[in-house]
């Protein structure tokens, strides 16, 4: 379900030589603490680390709107790699991220909480944390879900969790014309475990329109069991987009 297009991709290349919402309290940009942690992680510490940064499709990135970008997760570095390729030096737009709970503790989680995160409970989510995510839609912010679960280091694209078909459909089906899109992104590191002096490729596909895995003539409360449908064929469409970013044969089972 992902539309084609001929037109040219283009490339940017960094190396060592960039109805009413409800108010949200849980996760919050820091309007200085953000902007200076990126500057100094995307103009010193990647150029520094990495011999060469290749993002291709920043294009495909909506400029406005809510958004879910839907990363691979190769390292602790696509972090720092997912705000450099959408984020705003790409877009001028600040990110949210969905992160486990047990990453929300002591400073880091001081950091994160400033930085956008909001921690979800993978093994149990909450009612909130979820809500919470809608409500970031809601409020046409660009939201990071790694949709795999964890880090894997295969290169290899493994089976999407449901979680962010879910959460994007039920944002997209109890809203009036949101228009939820989920951007799917490759990033691939030339060694396994993102050494010093290595090469990074992230590569950024087309966006899948939620509204258009609604069916048009289903009324707004439609059932769970249609939602569940609507999300696992949106889930679906969203890894083999990943797998085509990635150039690997298909979803490792069980991921």
């Amino acid at each position: 379900m992902i539309a084609k297009t001929h037109e040219p991709m283009s490339t940017v290349s960094y190396s060592s030589a960039t109805s009413k919402p409800r108010p949200v309290t849980t996760s919050q940009c820091s309007p200085w603490l953000t902007p200076l942690v990126y500057f100094v992680g995307q103009r010193l510490v990647l150029p520094a680390y990495f011999q060469k940064i290749l993002i291709k499709g920043q294009e495909n990135i909506p400029r406005t709107g809510p958004v879910i970008i839907a990363p691979t997760h190769r390292a602790r570095w696509d972090s720092l790699m997912v705000p450099l390729a959408t984020g705003r030096p790409a877009t001028g737009r600040d990110l949210h991220f969905m992160v486990t709970a047990d990453e929300v503790t002591g400073i880091q989680g001081w950091f994160i909480r400033r930085l956008g995160g909001f921690a979800v409970n993978v093994r149990s989510p909450t009612i909130a944390s979820l809500r919470h995510g809608i409500d970031l839609l809601r409020q046409n912010s660009m939201l990071v879900i790694y949709p795999e679960g964890g880090i894997f280091r295969d290169n290899e694209v493994h089976r999407l969790k449901p979680g962010l078909a879910r959460l994007a459909v039920q944002a997209e089906a109890t809203s009036e014309n949101l228009g939820v899109q989920i951007l799917p992104m490759s990033i691939r590191y030339s060694s396994p475990n993102a050494n010093w002096r290595s090469h990074v490729a992230v590569q950024i596909g087309q966006p899948l329109q939620v509204a258009s895995y609604l069916h048009q003539d289903a009324p707004k409360s439609s059932s769970s069991d249609c939602l569940k449908t609507t999300a696992r064929a949106l889930t679906v469409d969203l890894a083999d987009a990943l797998v085509t970013l990635s150039g690997v044969a298909a979803p490792q089972k069980g991921g």
